[in-house]
């Protein structure tokens, strides 16, 4: 999906009254706009975050608004029912069209990264599998906006610093190709 057809389904979820959750930190698809369940979390986060944890959902990709908000639910569903968390593990999501999806948001514990990382880091998941194939370039724009939002509204430190899920556990995620992208960005720190 090219950048104008995200900024597009951008706009028209916005005029829907689904659409960003923080209109000017670019295209944030609320947790109302996916039609997520309600969370029964309630750990907040203490705030400015110093970490933040790049994962991949190693699931099915998703291209358009539609299948991606469908694999948030999906993914939610499969937190909730299945590992019987209070709701999806990630602060938010990031779909192959160019969108960032809502989680548990800015101010509210994730359940991404084990009990060390959870309370002091922002989960953000690539929804897909990067292994051998990298996101495309409008999704690493997305998460890169989201985190140019996050230190400049005061939710991340100024020198937050970036991991790789498998930096802080035992994993493959976020994918080998989404890992070397990852490392070259200026806020990645290795543990």
């Amino acid at each position: 999906m090219s950048r104008r057809c995200a900024l597009l389904a951008w706009a028209l979820l916005a005029l829907l009254g689904l659409g960003a959750a923080q209109k000017d930190c670019g295209p944030i698809v609320s947790r109302q706009g996916w039609k997520a369940q309600a969370s029964r979390c309630s750990q907040r986060l203490r705030q400015p975050v110093r970490y933040v944890v790049v994962s991949h959902t190693a699931g099915s990709v998703c291209v358009t608004p539609a299948s991606c908000q469908q694999q948030a639910r999906n993914v939610q569903h499969y937190h909730v029912q299945q590992l019987g968390w209070c709701d999806v593990g990630y602060n938010f999501l990031i779909g192959e069209d160019g969108l960032v999806y809502e989680g548990r948001g800015w101010n509210t514990i994730g359940a991404h990264s084990g009990a060390t990382w959870n309370p002091i880091s922002i989960g953000i998941s690539f929804m897909g599998k990067y292994m051998d194939r990298a996101p495309p370039a409008q999704a690493l724009k997305a998460a890169q906006s989201l985190l140019a939002c996050g230190a400049a509204r005061g939710y991340l430190t100024r020198n937050y610093e970036i991991k790789g899920h498998r930096d802080v556990q035992q994993t493959l995620s976020p994918g080998d190709k989404l890992y070397e992208i990852i490392q070259q960005w200026p806020h990645y720190r290795r543990v």
